[in-house]
């Protein structure tokens, strides 16, 4: 049995969404900048899924720029806070992924921009006082929050960073990546200035995304080159992969309340059956608890011979999961996300499990077992 626990990294595209991207790939191929009829059937297309997608958010379907996906939504909207809009710092978290903290890392050798961290308490959340106390200083500023944790499923509190934001004339941009798709989000309402989305985080295909721009915010193109995207973003737009994406983003708001309870359950059946086999076994941040990201799972093993094959042992066994953010395979240094919260530990080791409404519970009970049979524990029946 084949088992793939590693939805955060990517999730693997639904037939519906491959049956609606198909008439683009045979048929309708048209440049969407044309003015002829091949060009404004797919320029009709292109704005149809804006619609979509922005009526899922209640926001007008303007304040919707596709993009290749969330790294670069992540970076045109940073770029866009320093170069277009007159912020001087970027404040971001320790914890936050590496499209945003090599970004904000970067505009600060700009000798007029500087970066900070921002304080997190001891749940790895944002302490809200010490941001306020910070932004009460004036200097024009860019937050950037992630809204789930890509590694250890932290949910943060959105309203209350965008609030204190707004308090002092920041600007804020989260990082929705893990959580567009799987948790109902009004961008009416929320004191969100940016948000940026993956297709191929909810069973879209990889390549597409977009960045929400609040309505009233105005910034040009990061990508020269041309006018489209409102002249947002130059280049032709990835027409299939932005069909893609706004099919796979109505049937994961279709049913998203299903969706959620049904991975709940999955999650919460691996908890149980990871602390029937494995004694000692703990899991980062409180990502076993109600209030985390409930797509992710990072489990802290206990000090064992076979730790540090973990990972290669179960992918033998037919179970695909990871040790953190897949931007970052195949290096060699710890998972940042766990060194700034304290999760790291001589002798034990972590791996991110992550699900979908795709995984099955016969899927858990095989990823739990391959755990117990390679730590020589007792095998659940």
């Amino acid at each position: 049995m084949n088992v793939y626990l590693d939805n955060a990294a990517t999730t693997p595209m639904l037939p519906e969404v491959i049956d609606e991207m198909l008439p683009f790939m045979r048929d309708h191929f048209g440049n969407p900048s044309s003015t002829h009829a091949f060009g404004r059937k797919t320029k009709t297309a292109i704005e149809q899924a804006r619609r979509r997608i922005s009526s899922h958010l209640n926001v007008a379907p303007k304040t919707i720029c596709f993009t290749s996906g969330g790294t670069e939504a992540d970076n045109m909207a940073l770029h866009a806070g320093v170069e277009q809009l007159g912020c001087k710092r970027i404040l971001t978290c320790a914890t936050e992924h590496s499209a945003v903290l090599k970004t904000a890392q970067h505009l600060a050798k700009s000798p007029d921009v500087t970066f900070g961290l921002i304080a997190l308490d001891s749940s790895g959340k944002v302490d809200i006082p010490s941001l306020d106390t910070t932004l009460s200083d004036g200097i024009p500023t860019l937050v950037s929050v992630m809204h789930g944790n890509n590694e250890v499923g932290i949910l943060q509190d959105l309203e209350a960073i965008g609030h204190c934001c707004r308090a002092h004339g920041a600007l804020f941009h989260t990082d929705t990546v893990q959580t567009m798709g799987h948790y109902p989000l009004d961008f009416s309402s929320l004191p969100v200035d940016f948000a940026a989305c993956s297709a191929h985080k909810l069973h879209g295909p990889k390549g597409a995304g977009f960045l929400y721009v609040r309505d009233g915010l105005r910034i040009s193109a990061h990508i020269m080159g041309g006018s489209q995207e409102r002249a947002m973003r130059g280049g032709t737009e990835n027409l299939i992969g932005i069909i893609g994406l706004a099919k796979a983003f109505d049937l994961a708001m279709e049913h998203q309340e299903e969706h959620a309870a049904h991975i709940r359950s999955l999650k919460q059946q691996m908890v149980a059956e990871l602390r029937a086999s494995i004694p000692g076994v703990e899991f980062n941040a409180g990502s076993d608890t109600e209030d985390s990201l409930y797509t992710v799972l990072n489990v802290n093993f206990p000090q064992h011979e076979k730790n540090g094959m973990l990972l290669f042992l179960l992918d033998l066994d037919g179970v695909a999961c990871s040790g953190g953010s897949a931007c970052s395979s195949g290096s060699t240094q710890p998972s940042h996300v766990l060194s700034a919260l304290g999760c790291q530990s001589d002798g034990r080791s972590s791996i991110r499990f992550s699900f979908s409404r795709l995984t099955t519970h016969d899927c858990i009970h095989h990823a739990t077992q391959a755990v117990a049979r390679i730590r020589g524990a007792e095998v659940l029946a």
